[in-house]
């Protein structure tokens, strides 16, 4: 799920089947992205404070395009495969030819392709958490949430439509996410009548897609405790299974020595007859 995403968006990384150094380089990447994540979402609150663009976000937009540059050009360098990497991360492309500071300068309408840069973060943070994906591709999580997506886009669209107390579609999407997640704020409310029966089937809709949340992550963790149980039990069986087997070595050894003692024992005996013999 979390790879077919990664794959839509164009953000996919170094492929699992690239050479062991392309992988190795790219996991080094990984972090100083994640740094750069949290510096933009800084730096996009310390401009919304100052009620304009910072006398240094000039400088820092070209540093954070020249990474996004360093990082194509070199994991593009030392992949195998060139073609493919190029065709799963096109986001990156987009980013760097349409994300240059100078572009922004020239049209100023194109310096919204910044949230693009957000973007690849979150990209990038789904297919490091390794607990993410595995609680996203078990029990239909990831299927639910895309769906659970879709409908309170749809629903709040439409209730821009039919209900007048809601002006545009981004207020409609606002109501239907606190609709569906049964919060309630009140600071949107239907007024029609239409609007309300429409309401009360999202309410019931949220309350059964929000149940099936709750029991995949339940069954997730349930099933990560039986793993881990499993695993014990596992290592404790590899254990008891060594222990046989020396067990059943030194008793292999102790016949064998007995089974000596007796054949001297016996070379003994026979050894005093033979000598009794002779004397008489």
């Amino acid at each position: 799920m979390i790879l077919s995403i990664s794959k839509m968006v164009g953000l996919s990384g170094v492929d699992n089947n690239e050479n062991a150094r392309a992988r190795r380089i790219g996991r080094l990447f990984e972090w100083p992205m994640i740094l750069i994540a949290f510096w933009i979402v800084f730096e996009w609150y310390l401009e919304a404070r100052a009620d304009g663009p910072l006398p240094y976000s000039y400088v820092t937009d070209w540093f954070l395009w020249a990474f996004f540059l360093l990082e194509t050009l070199v994991l593009t360098a030392v992949v195998d495969d060139k073609a493919r990497y190029l065709r799963n991360n096109w986001s990156n492309l987009v980013i760097v030819v349409a994300g240059m500071p100078l572009l922004w300068q020239a049209f100023p309408h194109a310096g919204g392709l910044r949230a693009l840069r957000l973007l690849a973060m979150f990209t990038m943070l789904m297919n490091m958490s390794g607990s993410f994906q595995k609680i996203m591709g078990r029990n239909h999580l990831g299927p639910t949430l895309m769906v659970s997506f879709i409908i309170i886009i749809m629903a709040g669209t439409l209730m821009a439509v039919i209900d007048p107390n809601v002006q545009t579609p981004m207020d409609g999407i606002w109501w239907a996410w606190v609709t569906v997640t049964t919060v309630g704020y009140g600071d949107i409310v239907p007024g029609s009548t239409a609007g309300r029966l429409f309401g009360s089937v999202l309410i019931l809709m949220g309350i059964g897609l929000f149940s099936m949340m709750t029991a995949s992550f339940s069954a997730f963790f349930m099933q990560q405790e039986e793993e881990d149980l499993i695993a014990k039990e596992t290592a404790n069986a590899e254990r008891l299974a060594k222990m046989e087997n020396r067990m059943e070595q030194l008793e292999t050894k102790l016949d064998q020595l007995l089974t000596i003692a007796l054949e001297a024992e016996q070379l003994r005996r026979e050894e005093g007859r033979d000598l009794d013999g002779g004397e008489r």
